[in-house]
């Protein structure tokens, strides 16, 4: 039985290296630039004694303030295990409590505690120069042009992509 495939001839098949022209090789070089950038990053958090998931949900809890586990969860694109596992890190290093919502008793908001703003803002400073290491190798205006296309790309409204 063979698939309704269109018979075409294949322009470039995906190789996931330099150069790939095939269809996937965008989403292929956002991969690799993720997974060096979080490798960057997660250096610089390391001598907090944090690794990226939890500096992740201390952004969303400095960006929308207390915010209830099920959506901190969505927000960082982490399961409901995942997300237990990190507000439970943030507990026991003083970064986030769990605070009952009211009208809900079974609902737990995370809040970040004062511990974990400076925390953040620890993290910022010990991330910029590896940040400068990171697009150390582009020219002069590359760097923002980077993050503007990359942004543009990231937030496109709904329906176009």
């Amino acid at each position: 039985m063979t698939a309704d495939v269109p018979h075409r001839t294949i322009a470039s098949r995906a190789t996931d290296r330099p150069g790939d022209a095939s269809p996937f090789a965008l989403g292929l070089l956002l991969r690799q630039a993720h997974w060096r950038a979080a490798a960057v990053m997660e250096e610089a958090l390391r001598p907090l004694g944090i690794g990226l998931r939890h500096f992740a949900a201390l952004i969303v809890l400095v960006d929308r303030g207390p915010t209830v586990q099920r959506d901190l969860a969505a927000a960082t694109g982490t399961d409901k295990a995942g997300i237990m596992r990190v507000v439970d890190d943030l507990e026991r290093k003083g970064l986030a409590v769990r605070k009952a919502v009211p009208g809900d008793r079974r609902v737990r908001a995370v809040e970040i505690t004062s511990q974990g703003i400076e925390l953040f803002d620890a993290a910022h400073v010990a991330a910029e120069p590896k940040a400068e290491l990171l697009v150390a190798g582009l020219k002069p205006g590359e760097p923002e042009q980077l993050t503007d296309l990359l942004t543009r790309f990231a937030h496109q409204a709904d329906g176009e992509a």
